[in-house]
């Protein structure tokens, strides 16, 4: 019994697997990337200022230069760890071959990190508002419609795992279908249309991060930047 076989046989699935693989490979081109920091930038490290400065200007646009200084992190490793699983659905036999599998087509996996979006959006609102009193905008604009706000909260981390699930199994399931019905030519427009979706489904998550992010801050959070 091969390694593989021994991890799927204690229930860690393949996705599980390639998710680690895409944790340890974005945690040694961080590394890598961090290493021997120049001022004037070439190479590799050129080329990953670009990459994050470019990721920092969108979200800026969207939280605030603070609030996007200050939990950048967060949103940009999401964006990056669901780009790298997404494409990962992309490699030949990604799904057929043990150990590799596209970890956002689980709904384990989208859900583990709608959760952590959720506890998140939590934390932030307490901190920024000192305290409980966050949890006063559930009481706006009437403290009647309490159960309503309550459950929109609650709402948000499952539209977002069932989103990005739900884009990225069924493009997967739709492109297989394709290719067994036309092997030749058609699996080639897919899989590129497959490119575009994997970023616009990592985009949508991060995006929608951002915005809960900037929802849970002060009020006049704006006026402090």
């Amino acid at each position: 019994m091969s390694m593989i076989e021994a991890l799927n046989s204690i229930g860690i699935s393949n996705g599980m697997i390639t998710s680690a693989v895409i944790t340890v490979l974005l945690c040694v081109i961080s590394v890598i990337a961090g290493r021997r920091l120049q001022t004037i930038p070439s190479g590799f490290q050129n080329f990953a200022e670009w990459a994050i400065e470019g990721l920092f200007g969108f979200f800026e646009g969207i939280m605030g230069s603070k609030a996007c200084r200050r939990y950048f992190p967060l949103v940009a490793t999401l964006f990056i760890y669901i780009l790298l699983a997404n494409y990962s659905g992309l490699l030949p036999g990604s799904g057929h071959i043990k150990g590799l599998a596209a970890p956002t087509g689980s709904i384990n996996c989208t859900m583990a990190m709608a959760i952590i979006v959720f506890v998140a959006i939590q934390i932030i609102g307490i901190r920024e508002h000192h305290g409980l009193r966050y949890y006063k905008h559930l009481l706006k604009p009437f403290a009647f419609l309490l159960p309503l706000m309550a459950l929109e909260e609650i709402v948000r981390p499952v539209s977002l795992t069932l989103r990005l699930y739900g884009n990225i199994f069924g493009e997967e399931t739709v492109t297989e279908s394709f290719f067994d019905l036309v092997p030749i030519g058609l699996p080639v427009v897919m899989q590129m249309l497959s490119v575009l979706m994997g970023l616009v489904q990592a985009l949508v998550f991060s995006l929608l991060t951002a915005i809960y992010i900037k929802e849970a801050l002060p009020e006049d959070e704006e006026e402090h930047l």
